[in-house]
């Protein structure tokens, strides 16, 4: 069902990078031609206002809020976001934003502080967790944490590599917010990229099938090493270790679309990094396992936000999640080279004819667009926050977060303290 009135709703106004040599951030405002291949696939880059229609767009924002319960499938990707992204139509940019929020909790929460007994893991309970970070009136509740355990032995400071904090579920749990948002909503969040293994698992750059199916193994379906490793990697060789991450999201997906058989639901992944891999795995699991199809034989939306991730299949990865009905939005800076990893060469853009074609890397979904860019931090082309704030007010200047700063910093210590454990 299409959002009716869309102009009236849209950033219909444009603006041009400044040309004067202090403008940092520049908005990405021209659009590719469209492409002849389908919507999920497609390549689209985001209109932003200008300064004159800020204000005013914001009253539309406040507006369009109550319209969510009613046009929450297509925000979802229902139509592969058709004429939700050019121009950005306020409802989408609202909820970006807000699962964007939920994965900047992840590491808000994330403890880097080697004298903790956290350590590498969440500092707040999950009862507490949103709270803590600001989020009390999200009108969700933590259910679960997420622990991840890389297949891959590097010591640190507090002994070898085991399970580490990577994300939580959360569920909408109060009547106002599934009222508002027209369903109940399961959100899954993931972090990005950290502790040593996990790098090493970023740059495990082979394919491998991902056969995770039992009853279909389908070999033409492969995805990164590295990030697989991640997903299904456990502690299987200590008796009270975790299992792997792929099982305890499994299982408590599972058990929340039991808890709430016969209400609307929605499944929405969002990740930042690292952990918009995750997200896009996860996301192909549970559809591929039929996870999401009810007794009414209806499906659950199965969405992924996706902030600044990096390619995570084969052409016979994405062709499978479209078949499933996989909806992976992914936000991406042109400027970001994250995104444009792994397969360098060997990607969607490279013409390999014959049996080489499974083995190169392409992105899955569709794509929106940013551009920023600031010579005293580049680290900030990367950076979850100057995503978020940048579609939160796309014409002031981005000001580095200083708990972001403080986090990249804390990541740079523990990997050279790290380094200096294997010397």
């Amino acid at each position: 069902m299409p959002i009716p009135n869309m102009k009236q709703v849209s950033f219909s106004v444009e603006t041009r990078p400044q040309s004067s040599s202090h403008q940092s951030f520049k908005p990405q405002v021209c659009f590719p031609k469209k492409s002849e291949t389908s919507p999920s696939t497609s390549k689209q880059a985001a209109t932003i206002m200008a300064p004159a229609a800020a204000k005013a767009a914001s009253k539309v924002v406040a507006k369009t809020s109550s319209m969510l319960a009613h046009f929450w499938r297509e925000v979802q990707g229902f139509n592969n976001w058709e004429n939700l992204i050019d121009p950005l139509h306020p409802l989408l940019q609202q909820e970006i934003i807000r699962y964007g929020e939920f994965v900047t909790a992840c590491y808000k929460a994330f403890d880097l502080e080697p004298t903790s007994k956290r350590y590498l893991n969440c500092k707040y309970g999950k009862k507490s967790l949103l709270r803590q970070v600001g989020m009390e009136n999200s009108g969700y509740e933590v259910t679960k944490y997420i622990y991840a355990t890389p297949d891959i032995n590097i010591p640190i400071q507090n002994g070898a590599s085991c399970g580490r904090w990577i994300g939580y579920v959360a569920v909408s749990s109060d009547h106002d917010s599934i009222r508002r948002f027209g369903r109940r909503d399961i959100v899954i969040t993931f972090r990005g990229t950290v502790t040593n293994p996990e790098w090493i698992a970023n740059l495990m750059s082979s394919l491998t099938p991902a056969r995770l199916d039992p009853h279909n193994q389908r070999p033409d379906v492969k995805v990164e090493s590295g990030f697989l490793s991640l997903y299904t990697s456990d502690e299987s060789d200590n008796k009270f270790g975790l299992g792997s991450c792929r099982e305890q999201l499994l299982s408590e997906v599972s058990r929340l679309i039991n808890k709430y058989k016969g209400e609307e639901l929605s499944i929405t992944l969002a990740g930042h990094s690292m952990g918009s891999s995750l997200a896009i795995l996860l996301a192909y699991d549970i559809s591929e396992l039929g996870l999401n199809k009810t007794d009414s034989s209806r499906e659950i939306p199965v969405t992924v936000f996706s902030y600044g991730g990096p390619r995570v299949g084969n052409p016979g990865f994405k062709k499978r999640c479209e078949e499933l009905g996989v909806k992976v939005l992914r936000i991406v800076n042109v400027n970001d080279p994250i995104t444009k990893l792994p397969g360098v060469v060997f990607n969607e853009n490279f013409r390999v004819l014959g049996p080489w074609s499974c083995s190169c890397y392409t992105h899955v979904g569709v794509e929106l667009v940013l551009d920023f860019f600031n010579m005293q931090n580049p680290s900030c082309v990367h950076d979850l926050e100057t995503y978020i704030s940048l579609l939160r007010c796309p014409n002031n200047r981005v000001q580095i977060q200083s708990d972001g700063l403080n986090f990249l910093s804390k990541a740079k210590d523990l990997l050279s303290l790290s380094a200096q454990n294997l010397n």
